[in-house]
């Protein structure tokens, strides 16, 4: 495959990453229950692992074990992502069910905004560990077969990161579109970001300093 090709093809797989994300959020949003909610969240990320689509916070807890170059991708992936939840939020604009999941989103958002960019760096870092937690996990239950545990482990690190109120930078993306409260945001998304990004690679550089570290990719 061409590198335009591969390039095209990882920024397709990331937008539809930030849309999968989008549905996870959309359907957490409609839930009554928040340990209902949260369990349905995880459909977005277990598609993304399942079938090869791009996120963010995924690819970048593997910085520290690849090629620098690998931090571009990683980047690109970042804007598909943030393409994608920009589709749905506009899509689900024009639909029935706007009106209720963006009086939610509303509420989630302003909390988020209002904190202070210290609380969401740090809660953003814990996000990012999960998600690491997560990819990796799957990673190496696809490695020996393990289905089901690729599946609950998954779904517990959504559960937590939402249970917990966790901040993570692809969801939070969707709620903001869906408000129209990027400027409200403007401060909060860069931080959340670079605390996913931290979280993500912190076990990996930390597991260099032992005698069992993540295998280099």
């Amino acid at each position: 495959m061409s590198k335009a090709k591969t390039v095209l093809s990882q920024f397709i797989n990331a937008v539809i990453g930030g849309m999968m994300i989008g549905i996870g959020g959309c359907v957490s949003l409609s839930c009554d229950n928040k340990y209902v909610g949260s369990a349905l969240f995880s459909l977005g990320l277990f598609a993304i692992i399942q079938f090869g689509f791009g996120l963010y916070t995924g690819k970048i807890g593997y910085v520290p074990l690849r090629k620098p170059a690998y931090l571009s991708e990683c980047l690109f992936t970042l804007l598909g992502n943030a393409l994608g939840t920009f589709i749905d939020a506009i899509l689900l604009r024009q639909t029935r069910i706007f009106s209720a999941i963006s009086e939610k989103a509303a509420v989630s958002v302003d909390v988020k905004t209002r904190d202070s960019l210290a609380s969401a760096f740090i809660l953003a870092i814990f996000c990012g560990i999960l998600m690491f937690t997560a990819v990796e996990n799957a990673r190496l239950s696809n490695a020996a077969g393990g289905h089901v545990e690729k599946t609950v482990g998954t779904m517990l690190c959504i559960m937590v990161f939402i249970l917990c109120g966790f901040n993570h930078c692809i969801a939070d993306m969707f709620y903001i579109f869906l408000t129209g409260t990027l400027n409200e945001a403007a401060a909060y998304l860069p931080i959340v970001i670079v605390g996913n990004s931290i979280g993500g690679m912190l076990f990996p550089l930390l597991k260099m300093l032992t005698d069992k570290p993540f295998e280099k990719q």
